[in-house]
């Protein structure tokens, strides 16, 4: 993610003018493609994709993947970005809606926010993808492609650990461990994110033993999730919190050695705020922080050895399971699920997971390059 403000929200003719430029990939496709319902005769139908931002790379690369391959197959694709405004989504949706989209795939900004949006898909028979944030308290939801995010949040805190010295990269312990204690603090997602609490949770747990112990310490005594969530992933506020605790809780003899960030844009702001503050010289080194997603940046800072690891999650992956849940939909066929741990306070919508891999600055070639994610010269 760029370290971009969100974009304010916008009323009135402001939003108009909004949503005309906000960046749909395609107008081409007329009503007459449309008409509700799925099912036989859907070649070349409209497939309605809604993305929250496009200040974050991950989502730029989540939507032409997505579209890439609904095109691929021969369906038509309006594609939005929201830029992170709530009613900039909700009418990018009661557009697609009306210009006869069969199948929406969206990723919110705000989960609770498109109830009456999703009850106007569904009178329409247009069935509903929640895209890796789970769409909350609404009964029309259809499927949920995402990745395991209690998991995500397990390894992010793993990858804590390995930095610590208490874990090796592969999970199991390191003996013997170190004595400690280390003083840590932790910063969570956004709290209209559904995923952020999973996030957290996940860490949370993993990191207990140790906190329990006192081999890990967060000194600032700030550990609930509401005190410690970034709203919208925003990496200036997660920046300003960083100062906050440096100046209130830590001084030249008292050192914060590790931070859990749940988000790359995050851990930019963060090691920018430790930076001002000393850190990242020949005798006071960064902490360990983590992230998640491998943005560039992020991965050029674990490579020059400042941010210490991020989770990955191949946003191809994710992409082509939306694509093949939206496909099987379109042709009255059941898309396949892995899951019944997702109650968005509504239902339990089916859904299918997909794992992720650490990236830390001794594997990025292998996992990153080789694959094909990167390029090396991006990461140069």
């Amino acid at each position: 993610m760029n370290l971009s403000k969100l974009a304010a929200a916008v009323t009135g003719i402001a939003l108009v003018t909004t949503l005309a430029a906000c960046g749909s990939s395609t107008k081409t496709a007329d009503k007459s493609a449309g008409g509700s319902g799925t099912g036989a005769g859907t070649a070349g139908g409209l497939v309605g994709v809604t993305m929250p931002t496009r200040s974050s790379e991950r989502w730029i690369h989540d939507g032409d993947n997505v579209k890439a391959g609904l095109e691929k197959l021969g369906y038509k694709v309006d594609l939005e970005y929201a830029n992170n405004d709530i009613p900039t989504q909700a009418n990018q949706i009661e557009n697609q809606i009306s210009m006869g989209a069969k199948v929406l795939i969206i990723a919110s900004i705000d989960g609770t926010a498109l109830s009456n949006q999703l009850q106007a898909a569904h009178d329409k028979g247009i069935k509903v993808i929640s895209y890796d944030r789970l769409l909350m308290k609404s009964p029309n939801v259809d499927y949920y492609a995402s990745f395991d995010n209690y998991k995500v949040g397990v390894q992010q805190a793993t990858s804590l650990l390995v930095g610590l010295g208490f874990k090796k990269e592969d999970g199991s312990d390191v003996s013997p461990a170190p004595a400690g204690p280390f003083n840590i603090e932790v910063f969570a997602g956004s709290p209209d994110d559904n995923n952020a609490p999973f996030f957290f949770k996940g860490a949370m747990d993993t990191l207990k033993p140790y906190l329990d112990s006192g081999k890990l310490v967060v000194k600032s005594g700030e550990t609930d999730f509401k005190t410690v969530a970034i709203l919208r992933w925003d990496p200036a506020t997660a920046q300003k919190r960083m100062e906050d605790l440096i100046t209130k809780t830590y001084s030249a003899s008292t050192k914060v050695q590790g931070v859990l960030s749940p988000y790359d844009g995050l851990s930019i702001g963060i090691l920018s705020a430790l930076k001002s503050a000393g850190y990242g010289t020949a005798g006071q080194p960064y902490p360990i922080v983590t992230g998640q997603d491998a943005e560039v940046a992020s991965v050029k800072s674990i490579i020059a050895g400042e941010q210490y690891a991020t989770v990955w999650k191949d946003t191809r992956k994710l992409a082509n399971l939306a694509v093949t849940m939206a496909d099987d939909v379109l042709k009255g066929q059941t898309p396949q699920t892995n899951s019944t741990d997702y109650n968005n306070g509504s239902k339990v919508v089916p859904t299918e997971v997909l794992d992720f891999e650490t990236v830390y600055k001794d594997n990025y070639q292998k996992v990153l390059v080789d694959s094909g994610y990167y390029t090396a010269a991006q990461l140069q």
